[in-house]
């Protein structure tokens, strides 16, 4: 992407109060940071536990020096600060001491691990509630999305980037806060010993930061190049384990490895990019360490040879020195996994932003689409086409002007070339895509107002390929549905499917592995059909349903389709003419455009295209 990390127009809203993240006209990093409070609100009680434990962590680490320094002081025989151990024997004073000493330790070790356990708690809550969120909002994204997105970003979206955003909060809010929290505390109690050094040191954070918040935004700017490359890294790898049996079989073993090689080794180069800026504040921090102990020998020393300083002081001042920039390189550690958690915001708000383009209607309507309730009169299933264009690209039509009807119960194919407009009527039909122009009706009704769920349960669709997911056969049938297990077996037996099921080891309890791959083609194919069949549609839409299956079980389908297309509207999408002569209608598609309409037979005597299709694939056989 070559947009600025920080500035960004987004297209939609969402409400806070649902612990959804917001969208803004201009991305800030503190904007970036609102978003994630409301996600950090539904774990309050363990964020508050988290901030109180800061102040006996803070203060417990800035006496401890002040203890050794007392300690060398008691030694040494030098004026104390401590009221408690003046006129006390050297033993004794030693033993009070330690024995405070051996408390802040003691403190420091329980609440840093108390601590610890509950910011990462907070970190894996708001990881699991935006992947949630995330992963709900990418599954109702118009398909239009998904036709412009590679799998292999939005699976780093939902996983790498995603698990940066935990950091955000925990390792790097929660972290920063306590590492500032210190440096006052540790300031505090510096200009309470001795002010003049107090201030040296203090002065020489300034410089300091100013550097660090340079070599962080130069780590930003690599780090969003760098998910970038990762994003098509996973792309690429995503694309050949998918596609491994072509790349196989055309021997694309070797190139695809040279193509790989090639994002890998940008990938890495961007990455080393973020190392270098990430290394350079720890060696910033290191060095600036050393000269401000060296700085505090020299005007303490300096002070001590005027008498003006005790040896105890000095002693604490050193231990001081490092533990005041010891807050900033952490800090600067802590920032770097902010930078990351920021970018990882960003990027996942593309997808968020992303307006959902198909909505349900806001208000339900008061006439629903029902079928069971109409007399057979009047039954339903109509679908109407009023003046439909739609454009997959703008101005790039695929559908024209489409203006047809198909009656309830009424049987019609859609035959022509590749690229005619047939799958796309099929898209538009069931919501998947919007039409650019016009409008499509069902029993008068625009399918835009109607509830998807409503409109797709009454829409039975059976594709070429039928997808399977990992999980049982029922599963797959009923696909989380509340079908008894006497219904599936009803819809298996309807579809002659059922002989098949019982084959199989364990029947409808068989677990199929991912995309079914344990299955054949025409196996899976079948449970799509049982699949459609279960939800008893009132309109069948069959594309190429029976291309892939062989001749024995594709009578066996048919057989199953004469019953299941009793008294339902269907659409058929075929190639092989000769399997839709039985329909009501035919109509014929070029380049998008309804050009013919008619039976088999009266196609045929008009001569047109549809007979010209027809004898070429009976000349074929």
């Amino acid at each position: 992407m070559s947009r600025s990390p920080k500035t960004k127009v987004v297209s939609n809203q969402r409400n806070s109060s649902d612990g959804k993240l917001l969208t803004s006209d201009r991305e800030t990093d503190w904007r970036l940071f609102l978003r994630l409070v409301p996600y950090a609100r539904r774990s309050g009680r363990e964020l508050s536990i988290s901030l109180v434990l800061l102040v006996p962590l803070a203060v417990s680490g800035a006496i401890q020096p002040l203890i050794i320094g007392e300690a060398i002081s008691l030694i040494r025989q030098e004026p104390t600060k401590f009221a408690f151990i003046q006129g006390k024997s050297l033993e004794e004073g030693i033993n009070i001491l330690a024995i405070i000493l051996l408390l802040t330790m003691v403190i420091r070790l329980v609440f840093t691990a108390i601590q610890g356990y509950t910011v990462q708690k907070v970190g894996q809550k708001i990881t699991a509630d935006i992947r949630a969120d995330l992963f709900e909002h990418v599954t109702q994204l118009a398909v239009r999305f998904f036709d412009r997105t590679p799998v292999g970003k939005l699976i780093t979206r939902l996983t790498s980037d995603v698990e940066a955003l935990g950091d955000v909060f925990t390792t790097g809010a929660i972290g920063i806060v306590s590492d500032l929290f210190s440096i006052v505390v540790i300031a505090v109690a510096m200009f309470a010993l001795q002010w003049q050094i107090a201030l040296m040191l203090v002065l020489m954070l300034v410089p300091v930061t100013a550097l660090i918040i340079y070599f962080q935004q130069q780590y930003r700017k690599a780090n969003y190049k760098a998910r970038d490359e990762l994003s098509s890294l996973n792309s690429m790898l995503q694309e050949n384990i998918v596609g491994v049996n072509i790349v196989q079989l055309f021997r694309r073993e070797k190139y695809n490895a040279e193509m790989f090689r090639s994002v890998n080794k940008q990938y890495i180069k961007e990455l080393d990019k973020t190392i270098f800026h990430d290394s350079a504040v720890s060696a910033t921090l290191e060095w600036i360490s050393l000269v401000a102990i060296a700085a505090v020998l020299w005007l303490g020393g300096s002070m001590i040879l005027g008498n003006t300083l005790s040896f105890g002081v000095l002693s604490a001042f050193i231990l001081y020195a490092q533990r005041l920039f010891d807050p900033l390189r952490q800090f600067a550690e802590k920032f770097t996994a902010i930078q990351s958690g920021f970018t990882a915001v960003e990027r996942i708000n593309d997808i968020l932003n992303e307006p959902i383009e198909i909505r349900d209607p806001e208000q339900a309507l008061e006439k629903r689409f029902s079928i069971s309730s109409q007399s057979e009169k009047n039954r339903s299933g109509e679908i109407r086409f009023e003046n439909v264009w739609f454009a997959y690209k703008n101005d790039e039509y695929v559908i024209k002007d489409l203006d047809f009807v198909i009656y309830p119960g009424e049987k019609i194919a859609l035959v022509g070339p590749t690229g005619a407009g047939k799958s796309s009527i099929i898209r538009l039909l069931c919501r998947l895509y919007e039409p650019t122009k016009g409008r499509i009706l069902i029993d008068g009704i625009d399918i835009r107002d109607l509830p998807q769920t409503e409109l797709r349960r009454h829409l039975g669709v059976i594709l070429q390929e039928g997808f399977l997911f990992a999980g049982d056969v029922k599963t797959n049938i009923t696909l989380g549905e509340t079908y008894s297990l006497e219904e599936v077996q009803t819809a298996a037996q309807i579809t002659n499917v059922d002989k098949f099921i019982e084959q199989l080891p364990q029947g409808y309890d068989t677990q199929l592995r991912e995309r079914g791959t344990n299955l054949s083609g025409g196996q899976k194919q079948l449970l799509a059909f049982a699949r459609s069949a279960i939800r008893n549609p009132h309109i069948l839409v069959l594309d190429e349903a029976t291309a892939s299956l062989d001749v024995g079980t594709e009578a066996l389908i048919q057989d199953a389709l004469d019953r299941l297309l009793v008294d339902r509207t269907a659409i058929i999408i075929a190639h092989r003419l000769s399997t839709i002569r039985n329909v009501d209608r035919i109509f014929v598609l070029k380049q998008g455009s309804l050009i013919e309409s008619g039976s088999h037979n009266e196609l045929l005597e008009q001569g047109g295209v549809y007979a010209s299709l027809y004898n070429l694939q009976m000349l074929g056989t």
